[in-house]
C-alpha cells in the first residue's frame, strides 16, 4: 500500500485496508490557569498514606491557591482558609501538609502575623517546559527576548513536557553561581489525558504512559480502571498529579486495544497529538442534509465549463480530488490555462458547523494507511471531489501566458465543470511518454496533457530565472500489509506528471495572491520569510569547503543565488548533503494576516487556493475571492478583521506543524518496525547529520536513519565542527562529515523512543576537495555543469518546504 493514504470510510479514522481502527474521546480542552496546581499538584500526602487514601482527597493545591486569590487577596489564617471546605479531622490534616507544601515550594508565604498569602506571579518568570531524558529541563520564556532558564531534576517532581510553568530565577550555588529555576506553580497542564500501557498492582493498575519522554506512572483504583486488563492500550485522565512523595494517579476513560495490535498504536499517536478521531454528531447531521449531487439551481451564475478537457491528475489511491486542471494554445503562441477548484465554500456557509469543526481541524491529515479528514467524507470525496464524468461546482482560474511563461492576464469565477478524466501519476506520465501499453484517452484530453506539458516547462524555467528554490531530495514510500505491518520502503518516484500538476498549482496560487492583494481583500498569505543571517553565514562557510562562494549582501541573500549554487552542484557527490544543510537553514513556510513575501519561491505574493478540501485557509481565500468578485474592497480593511485573520493564520499554521509532527511519527515508527527485523543486518550507508554525541546515518536502500553514537567510532577523542558539520579525530585526525560513506550494522531499535542505532563496519573514502581562498562573490568553484536538479511535485520539496503534497503546498 503507498504511503499516499487516503480519505475514505466513515471519515474518522478511515482504514483503506486492514481491520477497522477503534475511536477516542475527543480530547478535552486545555486547562486553564483556575485548573492548575503547583508543582507536585497530587495531594501531598505522606508516604505511609493508603492507597485509597491519596485517591481521595477532597481539598486540591489549587482550591487553597483559589481561596488565598479571592479578592480582596487579603493574608488569611490557616482555619480561614480551610473554612469553606466543610472537611472533618482526617481530612484537615491532609489539607494542612497539601498547605505546607505550598510553602515549600514558594507558591505560598508565611507573614510574620502566621498568616498565609499567594506569591504575585507577576514577580516570577513563565514559560513552557521541555525535559531532557537524564530529567533536568529548560524554560522557555514567554518573553521571546528572554534566555531559556535551566531547571535541575529535583525540582521537577510532578512536571510534565510542555506544561506551563511559574518559576523564581536564583543563582545556583551547586553550579557555581549559574542561573537556574525553581518551580512556584503551575499555571496550565500540557497533560490531562494520556495514553497509556495498563498492568495490575496489589491495590487497582498502574498506567505507563507509551511515549518514553512522559515521566511516571499513574495509579488507578480499582473501580476507576474501566474493565482495562493487562496489556491493555488505555486513556487515562490524570486527576491526581505526582508529588515529591508519590505517584500520580487517574480514572480510564477508554480501552484502546491490546499492546500488540498495529491499529492501537496508530491510535496512541492520534491522541498524542490532539487529533479528532469522529466527527461530532451535529457536523455529521449537517453533512448528511447536503444533497448527493449538484442541483440545477446551483448552476445559476456560472461559467459552463463542461465542454472543456479538464482532468484530475492525483496518486492512485487518491479519492479526495480538489483540482482539475486543461490548457490550449492560442495562435500567437501564448498558452491559456484553467486550473478549477472545488468550490467547497458553496456548501460550507462561514460559522455553520460544518465551518466550526473544519477550522479547528484546520488540515487532513494523512498517514501511511488511513486519513483524518477536515471535511467528513460526504464533502470531501463525494459532493465537493472532482469526481470523473459528473457535475461539479469550482472556482475557476482562467490564465494568460506568454511563451516565456510570464502571467500575461487572469480572470476568475465561478462554474461547473465535469472531468473528463481521473488520471494517475503514473498513467499521465506514460501517455506523455507514448507508451503504447498506457490506457487511451480522447484526442482532446491529449492535446490538453501535452500542451500543459509544454506550459509547466516555461513555468518552470520563469520560476528558476527568478530564483525560486527546488530541492531533489528522496523521499520513503512505506508498503503495508494488510495489518498495517511493514512490508517495504521504496523510493517515491516522481515523474513529469507530478512538476505539471504542481506548476499549474504554483501559478494558480499566485496569481490569486495578486489579484486579491492588488483589490485589498483580507487574506491569509502563505509567507516564507528569509533565513537568519546567522544561519546563512554559517551556510556560506560549509559552502565554501567545497570551494563554492555565496554571494551575500550584508546577511542577506537573493534566493536566486541559492539556485544557482544548487542548479551547479546537481549530480556531483556533494549535491544531497549542499540540499539538505541548506534545507535545515530555512524557516518553515506559514501563513500570515499580512503578507512577507515567499522566500523559497521567490515570490512577492503567494497564497494556497488550490486545496479548500484539505487546508483551510484555501478556503478562507476562496470565500475572500467570492467577495471580492461579487464587492470589490472600497475602504481599508477594519483593525478587527486583521486581527482576526492574525489569530486565524496562527491557529492553522499549528494545525499545520501539528499534522506534519503526527505524520512523522507515523513515519518513523513504522521504519523502526521495519528495522527491528533486521538486527545484525549490514547495509551501506552515508552520513546526513553530525552533532557532537554521534552521527546520523541514512540507509542507501531504505531512506531509513539512524545514529552511531560517538563511542562506536574507535579509540580516539573527536571534537566536533559545528561549522563544517564533522567530527575530527584529535589523535589521528579521522574525519566524519556530511555526505560520507558508512557501512553500518543494526545495532538495536528503541520502538517507544523511535530510535535506530548502528554501528559502523567500514567507512568508504568519501573526501571533498580542500578549502581554498576565494573570489569576491558568486560561484567559484571549478565544478560546473551537471544535470538540473528535479522540480518539487506534489510529493515534492518545492520552495522552501512548501510543494504541492498533501501536508502543504
Amino acid at each position: 500500500m503507498p504511503a499516499s493514504a487516503m480519505c475514505k470510510g466513515t471519515g474518522s479514522l478511515a482504514r483503506t485496508s486492514g481491520p477497522a481502527g477503534s475511536s477516542r474521546p475527543r480530547p478535552r480542552p486545555a486547562a486553564t490557569a483556575d485548573e492548575t496546581s503547583p508543582p507536585g499538584g497530587a495531594a501531598n500526602l505522606p508516604p505511609s498514606a493508603s492507597f485509597r487514601e491519596r485517591m481521595a482527597v477532597p481539598v486540591t493545591p489549587e482550591d487553597i491557591l483559589k481561596v488565598l486569590e479571592q479578592p480582596p487577596r487579603r493574608p488569611l489564617t490557616a482555619r480561614e482558609i480551610l473554612a469553606p471546605f466543610d472537611l472533618k479531622r482526617d481530612e484537615r490534616q491532609s489539607a494542612l501538609h497539601l498547605l505546607d507544601e505550598l510553602l515549600a515550594s514558594g507558591a505560598v508565604v508565611r507573614r510574620s502575623d502566621g498568616r498565609f498569602q499567594a506569591v504575585a506571579l507577576r514577580s516570577l518568570v513563565s514559560g513552557t517546559i521541555s525535559i531532557h531524558r537524564d530529567g533536568y529541563g529548560f524554560l522557555r520564556p514567554e518573553d521571546a527576548d528572554a534566555d531559556d532558564v535551566f531547571i535541575p531534576a529535583h525540582a521537577l517532581a510532578g512536571i510534565m513536557p510542555g506544561d506551563r510553568l511559574a518559576i523564581r530565577v536564583e543563582r545556583s550555588r551547586r553550579r557555581r553561581g549559574q542561573v537556574e529555576g525553581e518551580v512556584v506553580r503551575v499555571l496550565e497542564r500540557a497533560h490531562q489525558e494520556l495514553v497509556g500501557r495498563f498492568a495490575s498492582a496489589r491495590s487497582g493498575g498502574i498506567v505507563t504512559p507509551v511515549d518514553p519522554h512522559l515521566p511516571g506512572q499513574i495509579l488507578v483504583a480499582p473501580d476507576a480502571a474501566g474493565g482495562a486488563r493487562p496489556g491493555d492500550i488505555v486513556i487515562v485522565r490524570i486527576e491526581r498529579y505526582a508529588g515529591r512523595e508519590q505517584p500520580a494517579s487517574g480514572r480510564v476513560l477508554s480501552l484502546l486495544g491490546r499492546e500488540d495490535d498495529p491499529a492501537v498504536e496508530i491510535l496512541a499517536i492520534v491522541h498524542k497529538y490532539g487529533l479528532p478521531s469522529e466527527f461530532p454528531a451535529p457536523v455529521a447531521a449537517a453533512a448528511a442534509l447536503l444533497p448527493g449531487e449538484v442541483a440545477a439551481a446551483d448552476l445559476v451564475d456560472r461559467v459552463d465549463l463542461r465542454a472543456l478537457p479538464l482532468v484530475t491528475i492525483d496518486g492512485e489511491s487518491a479519492r479526495d480530488f480538489d483540482d482539475a486542471v486543461a490548457a490550449r494554445i492560442e495562435a500567437n503562441g501564448c498558452i491559456r490555462l484553467w486550473v478549477a477548484i472545488a468550490d467547497v465554500g458553496h456548501y460550507v456557509p462561514a460559522g455553520g458547523v460544518i465551518d466550526v469543526e473544519a477550522r479547528e481541524r484546520g488540515t487532513s491529515v494523512y498517514f501511511p494507511d488511513r486519513c483524518i479528514p477536515m471535511l467528513p467524507e460526504h464533502l470531501s470525496n463525494g459532493l465537493c471531489s472532482l469526481n470523473p464524468r459528473l457535475d461539479r461546482l469550482t472556482l475557476t482560474a482562467e490564465i494568460l501566458f506568454d511563451q516565456s511563461g510570464k502571467r500575461r492576464e487572469s480572470s476568475f469565477y465561478a462554474a461547473v465543470i465535469a472531468s473528463r478524466e481521473r488520471l494517475t501519476y503514473t498513467r499521465a506520465s506514460a501517455l506523455l511518454d507514448g507508451d503504447a501499453a498506457a490506457e487511451p484517452v480522447p484526442s482532446e484530453v491529449m492535446d490538453s496533457l501535452r500542451t500543459l506539458l509544454e506550459l509547466a516547462r516555461r513555468l518552470r524555467a520563469m520560476r528558476q530565472g527568478r530564483g525560486s528554490l527546488d530541492f531533489d531530495l528522496p523521499e520513503a514510500e512505506l508498503v503495508l500489509d494488510l495489518q498495517g505491518r511493514p512490508e517495504a520502503i521504496v523510493r517515491s518516484e516522481r515523474n513529469q506528471a507530478h512538476r505539471l500538476i504542481e506548476e499549474c498549482m504554483l501559478a494558480a496560487n499566485e496569481a490569486v495572491a495578486t489579484y486579491l492583494a492588488q483589490a485589498g481583500a483580507p487574506i491569509l498569505y502563505r509567507i516564507h520569510e528569509p533565513p537568519n543571517a546567522e544561519k546563512l553565514i554559517a551556510f556560506q562557510q560549509f559552502v565554501a569547503h567545497f570551494n563554492y562562494g555565496l554571494n551575500l549582501s550584508g546577511s542577506v541573500v537573493d534566493p536566486l543565488e541559492l539556485q544557482k549554487l544548487l542548479a551547479v552542484v546537481a549530480g556531483k557527490p556533494e549535491e544531497r548533503m549542499i540540499n539538505q544543510v541548506l534545507l535545515r537553514s530555512l524557516k518553515q513556510a506559514r501563513y500570515a494576516a499580512e503578507n512577507h513575501g515567499h522566500f523559497g519561491l521567490a515570490a512577492e505574493l503567494y497564497c494556497h487556493f488550490t486545496s479548500p478540501i484539505r487546508r483551510y485557509p484555501d478556503l478562507q481565500v476562496h470565500r475572500a475571492l467570492r467577495q471580492t468578485l461579487l464587492h470589490p474592497p472600497r475602504r481599508e480593511v477594519p483593525p478587527a478583521v486583521v486581527a482576526e485573520l492574525a489569530e486565524l493564520a496562527e491557529l492553522t499554521s499549528a494545525r499545520e506543524r501539528r499534522a506534519m509532527e503526527a505524520e512523522r511519527e507515523i513515519i518513523a515508527l513504522k521504519k523502526c518496525q521495519f528495522m527491528a527485523k533486521r538486527v545484525g543486518e549490514e547495509f551501506d550507508g552515508f552520513i546526513v547529520g553530525v552533532q557532537s554525541f554521534g552521527l546520523f546515518v541514512e540507509l542507501v536502500d531504505f531512506f531509513v536513519e539512524g545514529l552511531v553514537r560517538l563511542p562506536a567510532l574507535g579509540d580516539d577523542y573527536y571534537q566536533f565542527d559545528p561549522e563544517l558539520h564533522r567530527l575530527v579525530g584529535t589523535s589521528r585526525r579521522r574525519i566524519f562529515q556530511i555526505g560520507d560513506a558508512m557501512r553500518v550494522v543494526v545495532e538495536g531499535v528503541d520502538l517507544p523512543r523511535r530510535e535506530i542505532d548502528f554501528v559502523p563496519v567500514g567507512i568508504v573514502a568519501a573526501s571533498p576537495a580542500q578549502p581554498r581562498k576565494l573570489g569576491r562573490g558568486g560561484l567559484t568553484g571549478d565544478r560546473t555543469g551537471g544535470k538540473s536538479g528535479r522540480d518539487g511535485s506534489k510529493g515534492g520539496k518545492n520552495g522552501g518546504r512548501d510543494g504541492r503534497r498533501k501536508t502543504g503546498r
